[in-house]
């Protein structure tokens, strides 16, 4: 990886938190990313770090050797229009972030025979937490595994069929609103009930990283968790069934798959 060059076309939200989690790699040199943004002065202070910054695409394309889509869904096609005239086969390896862009999408814009990967990151890219889907069209192991040696670098790489992409889309990128979301609850909860913001930040902060380690270094299924601190008429089975007779569960799996049916009606 050292040796690789890498440009992110589009440096926003997700294109920004991937480049953040790539700067200062020990296997990845700052000299060796590049980052576009048609708004380019609100980038221009990545080049403290060494990195390449740019308006212009296909500079960067011309000295990438992997080409990291990072634009809206709507925008790639336009994207992909500008900078395949400097595509060659035997160098580049594309991936796009985009949600709803399908591998033969790309294919078919590029009109060149080129690895080309689908990858679903999340901002948690920009500590190197991020969960990433990938899938692809791709036969060589050597492609491959430098595209996944890449996300490893900003989490936790998974290989998925891409039918089930808009599913892994729901739970690994807007999940981390979900969770976003539960958090803020939580701590809102906990100031109502007696404790400082901040102090109730902090603990719920905690608390939830604590609950997910728990699950990533046990294996175990929540439930089994669950039940090691719900005594019999304890306070906190009490909670619990409150919040199930006004339908956490149930709203929570309602708006998972509301966000599904919002991707399949965009695609």
């Amino acid at each position: 990886m050292k040796d690789k060059k890498i440009a992110i076309l589009g440096c926003g939200n997700l294109g920004y938190a991937i480049l953040m989690g790539l700067i200062d790699n020990k296997q990845i040199k700052n000299e060796n990313l590049w980052a576009t943004k048609r708004n380019v002065q609100s980038i221009m202070h990545l080049g403290k770090h060494g990195v390449n910054v740019t308006n212009d695409n296909k500079d960067a394309v011309k000295n990438a050797d992997i080409v990291i889509f990072a634009v809206k869904h709507y925008k790639i096609q336009e994207v992909v229009d500008e900078i395949k005239h400097f595509l060659e086969p035997e160098r580049h390896i594309l991936v796009s972030v985009a949600t709803g862009v399908f591998v033969n999408d790309i294919e078919k814009w590029v009109k060149k025979r080129l690895p080309v990967f689908r990858a679903m990151p999340n901002t948690a890219a920009n500590i190197k937490e991020s969960l990433t889907c990938i899938c692809h069209n791709e036969t060589s192991v050597e492609n491959i595994d430098v595209v996944k040696n890449l996300f490893n670098k900003i989490g936790v790489t998974i290989d998925i069929e891409e039918e089930l992409m808009d599913s892994a889309t729901v739970i690994g990128s807007s999940g981390i609103a979900f969770v976003l979301r539960f958090i803020r609850a939580l701590t809102q909860g906990g100031t109502q009930i007696g404790l400082n913001t901040q102090v109730a930040s902090k603990m719920v902060n905690q608390v939830v990283k604590g609950a997910a380690q728990l699950l990533i270094e046990n294996e175990q299924h929540p439930e089994f968790e669950i039940d090691k601190v719900t005594t019999p008429d304890g306070c906190t089975i009490e909670g619990l069934n409150e919040m199930e007779h006004n339908g956490f569960s149930s709203s929570l799996i309602k708006g998972i798959v509301a966000s599904k049916d919002k991707l399949v009606r965009k695609s």
